[in-house]
């Protein structure tokens, strides 16, 4: 049902709170968590909810329209479901149940290169209506791979990801064990045992491994090597040699992931790039880096020079409106969804979905705006 939705829970702040309930702690933190002091993870949320709509309240006003064109695609909402790693591990199969979610409210699902499904298992949900995020590899050949596979399953938009130069520092992920593989510490295990809904759905589900990369990791790699392994793998920076060669490589849409400043959405241009993400991780690789609101402003100038999107800090519908508003093509959420599924399990993602786009409707309404890229007008300027 494309339109379940629990009224227990009308808020991503219900969704939360329940899923903090109903995760064991190392889990929940994962997801929840940021980098460093985790300043910017909250500077992102609370600059989005800064900006102010002006509704209009005596205009002839007919509906609401949420259908978005988006690379020749036509979306149901203006907002598709981000990149994120390790999702089998927050919750059991949340991966799969997401692409489904995504795919029955025609929303763009973008799977990430460290997601918890393969290519291949996301393009049967999705009939290969999907997005992949890569990773670039150290390794050309594995790059091509990578990209064939995509091709291959129907994909017709990669997202390449610049904001991850270094891992990051996050404390919490840290002290749990919970870098790149998970590892089990006796905690760890203690908290496993005293969340049985999350531990029993895993027991059905496997335990979570990068499906996509599946095949080209040795095979009796104990937790550490793997780590070892999957750092030694994707280590390194993006540059315009490697945008390049992606560009020359890449017949369809063509996305750069993590562009914060005017002189690389410049560059993107340049390069042949059909669109950008404005994003910082999810406030999760630099605390000290500016929220994506304000990066947002200062890519005005690109406006219908390539798609202009963005991620990070959007939990609910009047979050996204505030980002259509202040210059956004369209939008990705990450943590909503995802709390959404560690609250409600396999409802989750159709829970989530139904709310956001109930509450931008309201916003729409509310403020007389018919067509999503009517937005701007609306802005109040700060």
């Amino acid at each position: 049902m494309t339109d379940y939705f629990n009224s227990n829970y009308p808020s991503t702040d219900a969704l939360r709170i329940k899923a903090k309930q109903r995760m064991p702690k190392f889990a929940f933190e994962y997801l929840d968590g940021g980098c460093f002091s985790e300043i910017n993870l909250q500077r992102n949320t609370q600059e989005i909810r800064d900006i102010q709509l002006q509704p209009y309240y005596l205009r002839d006003y007919k509906n609401a329209n949420m259908q978005t064109e988006l690379f020749g695609e036509t979306y149901d909402a203006p907002f598709g479901m981000a990149p994120i790693g390790l999702q089998g591990l927050m919750w059991p199969k949340s991966c799969e149940i997401l692409a489904q979610s995504a795919s029955d409210h025609n929303l763009p699902f973008v799977l990430s290169t460290v997601g918890t499904a393969s290519i291949e298992t996301v393009a049967d949900i999705t009939s290969g209506k999907f997005w992949f995020q890569l990773y670039h590899p150290v390794d050309n050949d594995l790059r091509d791979k990578l990209l064939e596979r995509a091709w291959n399953a129907g994909c017709r938009t990669l997202v390449i990801l610049a904001d991850t130069p270094t891992f990051a520092y996050r404390p919490k992920e840290i002290k749990n064990g919970l870098s790149i593989p998970p590892r089990m510490t006796i905690d760890n295990i203690m908290q496993m045992c005293t969340h049985p809904n999350w531990s029993l759905s895993q027991l059905v589900a496997g335990v979570p491994e990068f499906k996509t990369m599946k095949s080209y990791i040795p095979k009796g790699l104990n937790m550490k090597h793997l780590g070892m392994f999957m750092n030694k793998t994707f280590s390194g920076r993006l540059t315009q040699d490697k945008i390049k060669a992606l560009r020359d490589a890449w017949k369809g849409n063509l996305v750069i992931k993590g562009i914060v400043n005017p002189e690389e959405a410049d560059l993107a241009i340049k390069l042949g790039l059909d669109g950008l993400i404005v994003s910082n991780h999810g406030g999760r690789q630099l605390d000290s880096g500016r929220s994506t609101i304000a990066s947002l402003d200062t890519l005005q100038a690109y406006k219908g020079k390539i798609k202009i999107m963005m991620d990070s800090g959007l939990r609910s519908g009047p979050d996204i409106a505030n980002a259509l508003a202040s210059g956004a093509d369209f939008t990705f959420v990450g943590r909503a969804p995802m709390y959404g599924v560690g609250a409600l399990g396999k409802q989750g993602g159709n829970h989530t979905f139904t709310m956001l786009k109930r509450q931008l409707q309201q916003v729409m309404e509310q403020v007389a705006c018919e067509q999503v890229k009517d937005f701007p007008n609306h802005l109040i300027g700060q």
